[in-house]
């Protein structure tokens, strides 16, 4: 997952918004947003690679989600895969705090991540690049995608405008459905590149940053394969993808409002 924009005791309605796009090779096997054969409280997408996932949430009021951290075109070469931060977690019994304590001496193990777990009461923002670090995330609207924590990357701050968008207008007081989350959907599926003046440089090239540069990447090998939007109410968590295949094509989409126990 390359974009994740969270609103955190922010609403009155929802005390965690989270809009997020999922970049990833079109070829690795994964599994639509479900339960967790192994774990019937955990919902989320898994990757059928690793075993792991992107983005899960536990009935219990668990979330968890996890991007890349891009740095340079060579391969990342680490014996843990980030994607079972997410698994773990969301499995779990480990406040947030601790859970990001009890990773430090493993961090450097796991491919470059940032992740946000939290446990109904926390939120809070790991990482282990450029140096292993932790902190609770304060109240308000952030983006996390593949750099540093709130990046003023084009990407980011288009996402959290448009959930900060959504959040003050009067659909976001009532009941969602499906069709009321359109706006988010449309706002993750911006496909225009940003300015040249506005790229990072990540040590990937001019090309490759502007082609990664929207909300949503489109290409035939590698893009966006899913975007998600997770409600969490006070009694229910709702959970609604879209996924997609090479070039962008829609491959189906679902929505689940979860009770909370």
């Amino acid at each position: 997952m390359c974009l994740i924009a969270i609103a955190w005791k922010d609403h009155p309605r929802y005390s965690l918004a989270l809009i997020a796009n999922r970049d990833e090779f079109h070829g690795r096997p994964a599994s639509p947003a479900g339960f967790d054969p192994d774990a019937p409280t955990v919902y989320g997408g898994r990757d059928l690679q690793a075993g792991g996932s992107w983005l899960q949430v536990s009935t219990r009021g668990r979330l968890a989600a996890v991007t890349n951290v891009r740095a340079g075109r060579d391969p990342e070469a680490a014996p843990r895969s980030r994607g079972a931060l997410v698994r773990d977690f969301a499995r779990g019994d480990a406040s947030a705090a601790s859970y990001a304590a009890q990773l430090a001496p493993i961090a450097k193990e796991h491919g470059r991540y940032n992740l946000l777990t939290w446990d109904g009461a926390a939120l809070v923002f790991a990482t282990n690049h450029p140096e292993v670090a932790s902190q609770p995330v304060c109240p308000g609207i952030h983006a996390m995608s593949n750099g540093a924590f709130d990046a003023a990357w084009p990407k980011s701050g288009h996402a959290t405008r448009a959930l900060r968008t959504w959040l003050e207008s009067p659909t976001s007081s009532r009941d969602v459905e499906a069709s009321s989350l359109e706006p988010l959907f449309t706002a993750l599926g911006d496909t225009l590149p940003a300015p040249d003046n506005e790229l990072p440089d990540t040590g990937i090239g001019l090309e490759m940053e502007r082609w990664l540069s929207p909300p949503f990447v489109r290409g035939e090998r590698y893009g966006t394969r899913c975007s998600t939007v997770v409600l969490v109410e006070a009694d229910a968590i709702v959970f609604a993808e879209r996924r997609f295949g090479p070039n962008g094509i829609p491959q189906g989409e679902s929505f689940v409002r979860l009770p909370r126990e």
